[in-house]
């Protein structure tokens, strides 16, 4: 049995951060995507701290147990970034391995672009923004009824906004039972809503070319898209491309019941933890 996770409250920037420390050794700080919280990187798994690793993570302003932003539209990748400024100083971390899905790979990335000095290494879990390509209306529209949802119907209504028919089928049922977990958990609902719209509106960086500039150990989890079309992976593979000696890892094509890797918390600590071991801290 691993020791209980120590339980974290963090002022940071106008909002109060919730979260939590365990284990010891290198220290990993997991970024957890729009709409979920911090339980939802590694689907709870606790293999990084039995395998020595200190492990960082916390609900991102407005989301899971952590307060709401100040204001509706405070929910950008600068602010964000800010916040993870603001866990590192608190904990005295001056340097940590990174791991973010999707909204946390977003925010890894900025960060490690704005304190390179920081950043240990990066593990960038099916990201999708692409800042060639700027949101399309019809995203952004999709965003803004998910949105709309939650407000006006809470979980139900964000489910049926969420249009599950467009879900593979043989991925409908555990993506809508994961849906009405991730949102059952969240103290300020009305918050996840505001951060629904904002954060697909911001940029967390503005050219590919700049990811050149990085240079620590980098892993980039894709997912294949007929399981995640939401987060495409030829964006992942543009993201290995661009950043130096970056390695990309996906599933092997599918298999009718084979989750994502993204998906697998026990496998990817294996990934998290392999990139760890190459990082300088």
């Amino acid at each position: 049995m691993s020791d209980p996770a120590e339980q974290l409250t963090i002022d940071a920037g106008g909002v109060t951060l919730s979260g939590e420390r365990a284990g010891e050794g290198i220290p990993v700080v997991l970024l957890h995507g729009l709409t979920a919280t911090r339980r939802y990187v590694v689907m709870g798994s606790r293999a990084l701290e039995r395998s020595g690793h200190l492990v960082v993570s916390y609900d991102a302003r407005g989301h899971g147990r952590s307060s709401a932003a100040p204001e509706p539209n405070a929910y950008g990748y600068e602010l964000l970034v800010d916040d993870l400024v603001g866990v590192l100083d608190e904990l005295e971390l001056e340097r940590a391995v990174l791991a973010g899905a999707s909204m946390g790979a977003h925010t890894a990335l900025a960060f490690a672009l704005a304190r390179p000095e920081r950043a240990a290494g990066l593990v960038l879990i099916t990201p999708s923004f692409d800042p060639g390509n700027p949101r399309a209306r019809a995203e952004l529209e999709r965003w803004d009824a998910l949105a709309r949802g939650l407000r006006e119907g809470g979980v139900d209504g964000f489910v049926d906004a969420y249009e599950l028919d467009d879900v593979p089928e043989a991925w409908r049922e555990t993506v809508e039972k994961v849906l009405r977990q991730r949102l059952a958990a969240h103290e300020h609902p009305l918050a996840v809503a505001d951060a629904l719209e904002a954060v697909p509106r911001s940029r967390p960086f503005e050219r590919f070319d700049l990811l050149a500039a990085l240079h620590v150990p980098t892993i980039v989890v894709a997912s294949r898209d007929e399981a995640d079309p939401g987060h495409p992976m030829i964006v992942a593979e543009r993201y290995a491309a661009e950043i130096p000696r970056a390695q990309l890892v996906v599933e092997e094509p599918a298999e009718p019941a084979r989750s994502p890797l993204a998906w697998q918390g026990g496998q990817l600590s294996r990934v998290i933890a392999e990139l760890a071991a190459r990082a300088k801290v």
